[in-house]
């Protein structure tokens, strides 16, 4: 009897996708500014290009601004005709809103608490009293830079962090530290799959997460500056991009929570630098204290100035 060998035919399969590489172009976007950073004053005409760049496009966004309310108003009415069961979309969005503020409340309530209790071993929730005026404002505000002169002035005066290390990691925080729209960003392209119908693979998660996070990089620090680059979240994976008019409704109100889970962010990571920094800092303060002394310390003569009076004739020199 003959043992039949079954044949086996592997196919590769692969081509074109109609979608941005969004991802490929923030890659490209980090690494060409790092070196564009390293290039120093040589640099400085392309940097220059690129400020003068971003201070046009932010003239023109001003002016979007002021006539976005009458848009973002048609574009929620157009969305509202379109839809075939209200009810089910209205309980989809509250379901979603539900999602997202579970999500902030777990981030800032536990993981940042339980990051600067594993650095610091203190109590987070003590620290985090002190910064409660910030908290409260970035709530109000809904802009971790609006709120950044007063995050500062909390952690100085009730945290007692030194003023070096809050005047370096904040301004930086209110920035890059976003860590509140991440979470949102990828939970709102999620939900915008779902209300579509669209699966989502392993693959597609991970690329959500991963553009999510470094497009929050990118985001401002004013009110809504999130919905700019979901829009960035969304073409990574070929989801529509205009269903982002869905979540308008309410993300004014998400807006405000996200923002002050930036700012608990940016003062729990304040509290890690400074606690970490600290022997260095000390030393550094020693080596102040020991400056003016360095002189006479070494064995030099201090001289005392002495003044000459040049109309009189018999002056030595």
């Amino acid at each position: 009897m003959m043992n039949k060998t079954e044949k086996v035919v592997y196919e590769s399969s692969g081509g074109f996708e109609d979608k941005s590489n969004i991802l490929g172009i923030v890659v490209f976007s980090v690494a060409f500014g790092i070196v564009l950073g390293r290039m120093k004053e040589s640099g400085d005409p392309l940097r220059a290009f690129f400020n003068s760049l971003n201070e046009a496009v932010m003239q023109l966004v001003k002016v979007v601004i002021w006539v976005s309310p009458i848009g973002i108003f048609f574009l929620i009415m157009g969305k509202i005709i379109e839809m075939d069961d209200w009810a089910k979309m209205f309980s989809q969005i509250g379901m979603y809103m539900v999602t997202v503020i579970a999500g902030l409340a777990i981030h800032g309530l536990f993981i940042l608490p339980l990051l600067y209790l594993i650095f610091v071993r203190r109590n987070p929730y003590k620290y985090l009293s002190g910064v409660t005026p910030a908290l409260m404002t970035a709530f109000g505000t809904a802009s971790s830079s609006a709120t950044l002169p007063l995050t500062i002035t909390c952690l100085e005066e009730n945290n007692r962090i030194d003023k070096r290390v809050t005047r370096f990691v904040l301004p930086i925080g209110a920035t890059i530290n976003m860590d509140g729209t991440a979470l949102y960003e990828a939970v709102a392209a999620i939900f915008i799959a779902q209300v579509n119908g669209i699966d989502l693979d392993f693959k597609d998660i991970i690329t959500i997460s991963i553009t999510a996070t470094l497009a929050s990089v990118g985001a401002a620090g004013v009110p809504q500056a999130g919905l700019v680059t979901m829009v960035i979240v969304l073409n990574a994976v070929g989801l529509p991009a205009e269903d982002v008019t869905l979540i308008l409704v309410i993300d004014w109100f998400l807006d405000r929570i996200r923002t002050t889970v930036n700012v608990e962010g940016d003062s729990f990571g304040a509290g890690i630098i400074a606690h970490l920094c600290r022997n260095d800092l000390a030393e550094i303060d020693a080596s102040a204290e020991k400056l003016p002394n360095a002189y006479s310390n070494a064995g030099y003569d201090v001289i005392e100035p002495t003044f000459v009076n040049v109309d009189n004739a018999d002056t030595k020199f």
